[in-house]
């Protein structure tokens, strides 16, 4: 008998209740942490798309009247995207807020940080990319006593290859009452340390565009360039000669179409010392102001309404319960995984030799070792969420539309496969504690136990953690706890099922070979994915991006097959170990830095019912033709897409009606963003493909078909066409 089993039932109920009562707080101060975080910082929902992720934020957790409160829009860019500094450059547009706050409310410019120069061929551009914030201020008239509801409508232009225009509406209720920190307010004082420092050297700028500066420590300065704040003054892309002198430097610039040596220059100075210790100084020349414009102003006290496209589509709610199942499923799984089914099988046995005095006592230790399980979850999501906060979050979602992205997804499917294989293991050490999990006692000692589980399971857990964390970089604090706690119930579902009907102990399979078997069978799923993003991404970068992706796979292979080796006893270890990191770093180095080229497309046909390649000037010539018109909005990484298109849109019925009926079928290919397409998808309510738009003879109004299609939906919908 185990210890925990000795005692009556009355020396168990004392520090059973006890041990319950300071779970339950314990749980219930989690909860509502994480469940209220939202509400209690100051930081609007976001506007989401596969490029970014912005929202408005404050830098205090109440507003006073006639008191300045700090505001800004925090821009969190998905890799490889940027936005533009307030002077763009030779192209590009910066940030734009309107802001719906009380009459008598004034508002400043932004205090820009500094910015990057970007260099694409003669084009130069000043940028920010990663996290980046844009304050100003907000001051509110007299009289103010209450909370204040403030609304700001933004918009700013996100580039990489390609340049999408993006927009959104953001909402604040700033509290009334004393002015303190908000939970954000660090993120306004890193921005402040990272943003350019007024320079006290002495500026001067002569008729040749010659700026000199003057003043102590200027000469130890070793490379410098000059980002004038207003566009058209200066040539943005041509070369600053750097002239050391005595206490000072000269910069040589060329002059744009606007340059006036009589008014006062002012920008940000990029300087690097000899040290290489980069750092950016505001500088201001003597001369007559330029009024710059401002990329915030007030717009009116009457609050607009935050429309439908700027909130979570109903589409977003049924991913997420997707997303809960699929995580439940997923640690149910984890139980028939070799580091863990041991475990569950020793508690099975256990459960089923017990009386029925005994049940009792086995039901709150099984009650515990679940709490323990839940519990675990809960720290993994309260840690996820507290890097979050700290900026640590990437902001990608599932962005597919991204080579990068998606050779990285098929790198990271591919090894998860390996490791299922048994090609090299994770965490080895760990499983092998898993029989000693048994033996644990005490309320107190399942409930730990029940802790330790979770942290036994993490080598079988990466093929299922990685969606839920994937869904928890973008989704508010409730549903990344959600998902997490759906991943722990059902890791600990099966034990609290053996506690209360110990009979199903006996139906249980017995631990042995099958186990691994099941976890081999379970990487082919893995390597299906891999080769369907590399499929797409076929789609997306053509030959080039296939050739990379192969590339990388075959070094990841060896560098598993490496480390397996060193795993297995080949000697000497620390050079195979050391071989597959250096083949790791490869492929890295080839996802990040490939040359990913732009795919072929949908290429036009002449052929009747076969597509060809939508564009708006097209569609509008054919509609002011008066012809009939099937609009098809598809992608590669769109598995419905592909779908309709076998089922529906590509049997001989339907092309042949198309041919018939005298239907153009235009197709779009959203597999890398297209600004014309995305402004299609918008202008019929949906943000994302499958789409499907029949325009009738003679200028009728549009049908939009459900995203599900058969070939007789289709046929139904055009058939009125002669």
């Amino acid at each position: 008998m185990l210890p925990y089993m000795s005692g009556t039932r009355a020396q168990l109920h004392d520090p059973l209740h006890t041990m319950y009562m300071k779970m339950a707080k314990w749980f219930a101060a989690c909860l509502l942490a994480l469940l209220v975080r939202d509400a209690l910082a100051l930081e609007s929902a976001p506007v989401v798309s596969t490029r970014s992720v912005v929202t408005l934020v404050s830098a205090q957790s109440a507003v006073a009247a006639g008191q300045p409160v700090d505001l800004a829009l925090r821009v969190r860019l998905s890799p490889g995207w940027h936005v533009y500094w307030q002077n763009p450059g030779d192209a590009g547009q910066a940030p734009q807020v309107e802001l719906y706050a009380p009459v008598g409310s004034t508002v400043t410019d932004i205090r820009w940080p500094a910015p990057r120069r970007h260099v694409d061929g003669t084009i130069t551009t000043f940028i920010h990319e990663g996290e980046v914030l844009l304050p100003f201020s907000l001051t509110l008239p007299a009289g103010i006593d209450a909370a204040i509801p403030v609304v700001a409508r933004a918009n700013w232009l996100v580039c990489r290859d390609i340049c999408i225009p993006e927009e959104g509406m953001f909402r604040l209720t700033l509290p009334a009452g004393d002015v303190r920190p908000s939970e954000q307010a660090a993120l306004f004082d890193l921005a402040q340390d990272a943003g350019p420092q007024k320079s006290t050297w002495t500026a001067t700028l002569d008729t040749q565009a010659r700026l000199l500066l003057t003043g102590d420590g200027a000469s130890e300065v070793r490379e410098a360039f000059f980002v004038p704040a207003l566009r058209g003054v200066l040539d943005s892309g041509a070369e600053q000669a750097f002239e050391r002198r005595d206490r000072a430097f000269e910069l040589r610039l060329r002059p744009g179409p606007d340059f006036d040596p009589a008014r006062r220059l002012e920008g940000v100075l990029l300087l690097s010392d000899g040290q290489g210790v980069e750092r950016a100084l505001w500088i201001e020349t003597p001369g007559e102001a330029i009024q710059r414009p401002s990329s915030v102003r007030w717009v009116s006290a009457r609050l607009p309404e935050i429309p439908e496209a700027t909130l979570p589509a109903s589409g977003a709610w049924s991913g997420f319960v997707y997303a809960v199942l699929f995580a439940f499923a997923g640690g149910m799984l984890l139980n028939l995984m070799p580091c863990v089914f041991p475990v569950l099988a020793i508690k099975a046995l256990s459960f089923a030799r017990m009386s029925g005095h005994e049940r009792h006592a086995v039901r709150s230790q099984s009650l515990a070792y679940c709490a323990g399980v839940m519990a675990t979850f809960v720290l993994l999501a309260a840690a996820l969420l507290a890097l979050r906060s700290l900026g640590m979050q990437s902001g990608w979602g599932f962005q597919f539309q991204s080579p990068v992205f998606v050779i990285a997804m098929s790198a990271l499917l591919f090894l998860i496969g390996l490791n299922l294989s048994g090609v090299f293991e994770l965490g080895t050490g760990l499983a092998s504690s898993g029989d000693a999990l048994a033996s644990k006692g005490g309320i107190a000692g399942s409930f730990f136990t029940g802790a330790l589980a979770v942290v036994v399971a993490t080598p079988c857990t990466a093929p299922f953690m990685g969606g839920a964390i994937a869904v928890a970089l973008a989704a508010p604090a409730p549903q990344t706890l959600a998902v997490f706690l759906a991943m722990g119930g059902g890791l600990a579902l099966p034990y609290a099922l053996l506690a209360f009907f110990p009979g199903i102990a006996r139906r249980m399979p017995r631990p042995g070979p099958w186990m691994d078997r099941l976890k081999q069978g379970l990487a082919f799923p893995m390597y299906a994915a891999a080769a369907w993003l590399v499929w797409v991404l076929s789609r997306q970068s053509g030959a080039d991006g296939v050739l990379a992706a192969l590339c990388v796979l075959l070094l990841l292979s060896v560098a598993a097959w490496m480390l397996g080796a060193a795993q297995r006893g080949a000697a000497p270890g620390c050079v195979w170990r050391g071989g597959a990191l250096v083949l790791l770093l490869m492929a890295a180095s080839i996802v990040g830095y490939a040359p990913y080229t732009s795919g072929g497309g949908v290429a036009g046909s002449s052929l009747p019912g076969e597509p060809s390649v939508y564009s708006l000037a097209r569609l509008a010539d054919l509609r002011a033709k008066g012809q009939p018109v099937f609009v098809n909005m598809t992608a590669a990484w769109c598995v419905t897409c592909l779908m309709n298109e076998r089922i529906a849109l590509s049997t001989p019925e339907v092309r042949q009606a198309f041919a018939q009926r005298g239907i153009t079928y235009l197709k779009g290919d959203w597999t890398r963003s297209d600004p014309d397409i995305t402004s299609f998808l918008h202008e019929h309510g949906r943000d994302g493909v499958p789409l499907y738009v029949f325009y009738p003879a003679g200028g009728a109004s549009p049908v939009v078909l459900p995203q599900i299609l058969t070939a007789g939906i289709v046929l139904d919908a055009t058939v009125q066409v002669r």
